[in-house]
């Protein structure tokens, strides 16, 4: 990634979030660091403003460095020099290289953003300051914060190299939905300057800011080394209703956030295959062997579990899916812990010999339906040879056959990273690097928290047609636990009266979430109720659009009431017996013992909107089969009108 920079104009690329700021140190002081981060609905907006004063008596070049994680973007760059302000504007990336290229080369001053460390890319960019003159950064960039492990977090890198006269890191955050909880704290925080770490939290909003004065940054009394020197964070999360999440409309456009609570997690069948190839060998083994174990003692009692291990010979744990019961865990852990490198690799076979394991589970129905299948590859190699790498890709896509999911961690520097971040984005999953030090243990074990709790499985967002366009992705293979879906798109009306978000999604049990019209009926200055047009997606294979009628003061009506909804104000009696299996596992089926009949029912869950319209409750109960005949009174077709305002 490339930004070039000239003193009439800047070119930039749209780029990621987080502060390292370095200046060169020959006679030029730094005498202002200021990093102000606005938070509003989970996106932030952050300026980042550094003033230096060339003392020398020549001109001094002087480099201003920000490292920047790869999920933001910059919206703006900018710098004065003697009252003079040069602003930056943005382009693609392929144009902003070839300016980039033809400024270096015409000797103009240019800047360049390259990767930095495991989530970071930085942007750098230097210029010449003429003698006692100064120079003012101001760099502008964005970013939708993404929740992992059940927070948000806000990094600001800071390394000064020097004492600072005036260093400041101010955030304001603002969560319409409440704060939960929040934290602030730097890597480089002594027990000193932790008291310089101010909070305030109210109900929506928090304050943090952290302002040390020179002296305070110090490393000790009269010398000029700093303490400013690592990351500071801030991290949060918000409060969360039982509901479809958290819409926000701003400008013409929406951006939903669906993160339901206290959904319990589902069972997950998952196949580890770990590379033992020869460059394996010596500390990555130790560590890949350490994680492994600890990995093992997070699997539940229902899921199931297989292990492969392959260098140019594929080997398996078991020759199956296994449950994880505490003996089987044990067990596999000694098979880990032998795991010996040599050889060198066969990912296409040990991918193949995985997806061959999950597909016989799947067949002789070893595990429930509503279980998730994924499929965890650990390697620090690469295919056999460069032309292979889409042929792989191929063949793993053919077989998993969007199946299941495949999740790869690219072990050390030569990985072929880009093959295994494109297969698994082919297969509804995704990649990570496992930087090589003495905490990748830690980031082994942190990528599987992410992925080890899937709550819903193959959730479907669905907006009304006539009132969205310009949406953003809204299928997504899993929702994990700690994690959010954010869907975004442009609105052709900003009223919510109508906007209808429908949810379907595989978990506990298969899920029909709808936001609705309602609207309340008053008979007489007494009886009321509430009626709701439940909207359905137009694609279901067999629900439709129906009127949900809930009665708020049912003690009110006559004893003679009477009609479809009228005969059970006053109660029925019956007996359930003969709880069995029904289609699905959550879902038994019982006979129902009423009005002298048995009839056939099913345990399921209803929302009844009585006394919360927005949201409803969930409530148990009972489906009768056969359009209720035996329990209503008549049948079905005595109900039926041809309109809603007709009569018989």
């Amino acid at each position: 990634m490339y930004v070039h920079v000239s003193l009439s104009r800047f070119l930039f690329l749209p780029l990621c979030l987080s502060l390292f700021l370095h200046l060169s140190l020959s006679q030029v002081e730094v005498y202002s660091v200021k990093v102000a981060c606005k938070v509003a609905s989970r996106f932030a907006h952050t300026v980042i403003t550094s003033s230096a004063l060339n003392k020398a008596n020549s001109s001094q070049e002087v480099f201003f460095e920000v490292d920047l994680p790869k999920t933001a973007f910059i919206t703006n760059f900018s710098m004065s020099i003697q009252g003079q302000t040069y602003t930056g504007e943005v382009k693609e990336k392929e144009k902003a290289k070839k300016q980039y290229e033809k400024a270096v080369s015409t000797g103009q001053t240019a800047g360049l953003v390259k990767a930095s460390g495991r989530k970071m890319e930085k942007f750098s960019v230097s210029v010449n300051i003429a003698a006692n003159s100064n120079v003012t950064f101001i760099l502008t960039y964005e970013e939708l914060l993404q929740r992992k492990l059940g927070q948000y977090e806000i990094m600001t890198r800071v390394k000064p190299k020097q004492l600072v006269q005036h260093f400041e890191i101010v955030a304001d955050i603002y969560e319409p939905q409440g704060i939960a909880f929040l934290d602030a704290y730097g890597t480089f925080i002594s027990n000193e300057l932790l008291p310089l770490v101010e909070k305030t939290v109210t109900d929506k909003k928090a304050h943090i800011s952290f302002c040390p004065t020179m002296d305070q940054q110090r490393k000790c009394p009269g010398c000029d080394g700093t303490l400013i020197d690592g990351d500071f964070l801030i991290k949060y999360d918000v409060n969360r209703a039982e509901t479809l999440g958290d819409i926000q409309i701003v400008n013409g456009y929406f951006v939903h956030f669906f993160a339901p609570p206290d959904l319990p997690r589902v069972p997950k069948n998952v196949v580890f295959v770990i590379d033992r190839s020869g460059s394996m060998a010596g500390n990555k083994m130790h560590q890949t062997r350490e994680a492994m174990l600890t990995i093992l003692n997070d699997l539940h009692e229902d899921d199931y579990f297989g292990i492969v291990t392959f260098d140019h010979v594929i080997s398996t744990w078991k020759g199956s899916l296994t449950k994880a019961t505490t003996e089987n865990v044990s067990e596999a852990k000694g098979f880990v812990q032998t795991i010996q490198q040599s050889g060198y690799t066969d990912i296409n076979g040990a991918l193949m010999k995985a997806v061959d394991i999950m597909m016989k589970d799947k067949q002789a129905k070893k595990s429930t339906e509503r279980s998730v299948s994924m499929i965890i590859l650990l390697t620090d190699g690469m295919p056999n040879s460069v032309s292979s790498t889409p042929q792989i890709q191929k063949n793993v896509h053919d077989a998993m056959g969007g199946n299941m999911s495949l999740f790869c961690l690219g072990f050390g520097n030569d990985v072929d990273y880009s093959f295994l971040d494109v297969m698994s984005r082919q297969n509804q999953g995704l990649a990570r690097r496992i930087y090589e030090g003495s905490d990748a243990t830690v980031q082994l074990q942190g990528f599987y928290k992410e992925v080890a709790s899937p709550l819903l499985s193959e959730v479907d967002l669905h907006y009304p047609d006539n009132l969205v366009n310009s949406l953003t992705n809204s299928h997504y293979k899993q929702l994990f636990n700690g994690s959010e879906i954010v869907v975004a798109g442009r609105l052709t009306d900003n009223s919510l009266d109508n906007f209808l978000v429908e949810v379907f999604a595989k978990g506990v049990r298969n899920r029909q979430v709808t936001k609705d019209r309602s609207l309340t009926v008053t008979l007489r200055d007494s009886v009321r109720f509430v009626v709701i047009l439940h909207k359905v997606w137009k694609q279901h294979p067999y629900h439709q659009d129906y009127l949900g009628f809930y009665t708020l003061d049912s003690h009110l009506l006559s004893p003679s009431v009477h009609g479809l909804l009228g005969q059970f104000y006053h109660g029925v009696q019956f007996e359930v017996r003969d709880m069995r299996p029904g289609e699905e596992p959550e879902k038994p089926d019982a006979t129902m013992l009423v009005k002298g009949q048995e009839l056939t029912v099913t345990r399921g869950w209803q929302r009844d909107f009585r006394w919360d319209v927005k949201n409803g409750e969930n409530v148990p109960c009972w489906f009768i089969h056969s359009n209720g005949n035996g329990l209503i009174d008549g049948n079905h077709t005595d109900y039926i009108m041809s309109g809603l305002f007709k009569t018989v």
